[in-house]
């Protein structure tokens, strides 16, 4: 049997090992990966009945995000696990979620 070898950059994390930190109550971040150019992966993890405080402006880039687990509200809609969103930069949202949820978030712009 021949090992095989991740080729050179290629990274991994555990999400139970990526360090967290509290945004506001019930609402924790935990960054997975950032790239040379400024672009980023991150978990955030939002208890039932937590809210961000204020608009959350997507910027300097776009912010794409996939509902792993629960449900997340947007200030406008609910979205279940399993939904991908696109936000352009420059638009905003009031996320929230009644259940609790886990979302992925990805930053291609930084």
């Amino acid at each position: 049997m021949h090992e095989i070898l991740a080729q050179e950059g290629y990274t991994s994390v555990s999400v139970d090992e990526a360090p967290v930190r509290e945004l506001f109550p019930g609402v924790r971040h935990r960054p997975l990966w950032t790239g040379p150019s400024g672009a980023h992966a991150d978990l955030l993890e939002m208890d039932a009945g937590a809210s961000w405080p204020h608009r959350d402006v997507h910027e300097p880039g776009p912010e794409e995000v996939y509902v792993v687990a629960g449900t997340f509200h947007d200030g406008a809609r609910d979205y279940p696990a399993g939904t991908f969103l696109h936000a352009p930069a420059g638009t905003w949202h009031v996320p929230s979620t009644a259940t609790g949820c886990t979302l992925f978030l990805f930053y291609p712009e930084g």
